[in-house]
């Protein structure tokens, strides 16, 4: 043959040949010196595989941290329900760029339940780099620019701290603060889920401080 045959064709010549008894093998086979078979072209990225841009979630992080305890230290028993049972004074660095709005979210994925809700935040004003010991308990707080408090898992809204069972061991509190995009369209006294949904979308950023506890 002048030339090599596709690999289809060769295939049909092949089934003919051995079926008249006259395969001999050497219908397909290339002439001495010509060309190669081609090169198996490579597949195009498929449209589900995910972009190489970052997306919001992925993006820079920043820092939070508390005057009452170090990162993974033990939290003061005055932030917690064997003590006056207000929220930690907490502090963050600058956030990334574009960023109007924060949430936090207080949780202890330790509990026996499953992970238990302990603070619920949202729409805290975008110039905002600090929150005060003991956030008053209201479902809306005037002083932090009107920001919205949701049910913890206790199902009051506000901070409810720390008190895992007896024995348990330690129980891991983490504090997760989300820079955002824009200010949340979630009525106060909203459940976690709600304000995981309301926020999908529009996280510029994550700052993350976790403290411990046990009794």
């Amino acid at each position: 043959m002048d030339r090599l045959l596709p690999r289809r064709v060769c295939f049909c010549i092949a089934a003919g040949l051995l079926a008249a008894g006259g395969w001999t093998g050497a219908a397909c086979q290339p002439q001495e010196g010509g060309p190669a078979p081609p090169a198996e072209a490579p597949r195009p990225p498929s449209e589900s595989s995910e972009s190489s841009e970052p997306s919001k979630e992925t993006a820079m992080a920043f820092t939070l941290t508390s005057s009452a305890f170090e990162s993974n230290g033990r939290i003061p028993k005055r932030y917690t329900g064997e003590g006056e049972d207000i929220s930690p004074p907490l502090a963050w660095s600058d956030p990334p760029d574009g960023t109007q709005a924060f949430a936090l979210v207080c949780d202890d994925p330790d509990a026996p339940v499953g992970t238990f809700d302990h603070w619920l935040i949202w729409n805290l004003p975008a110039d905002a780099r600090e929150l005060p010991e003991g956030v008053p308990t209201t479902a809306t707080v005037e002083g932090l620019g009107g920001a919205a408090q949701g049910k913890s898992g206790f199902g009051k809204v506000g901070y409810g701290g720390p008190m895992p069972p007896p024995g348990h061991g330690d129980h891991h509190y983490h504090f997760r603060l989300y820079a955002l995009d824009a200010p949340l369209d979630l009525d106060p006294g909203a459940e976690k889920r709600a304000l995981e949904q309301a926020m999908e979308g529009h996280v510029l950023g994550q700052a993350e401080l976790t403290g411990l506890y046990s009794r």
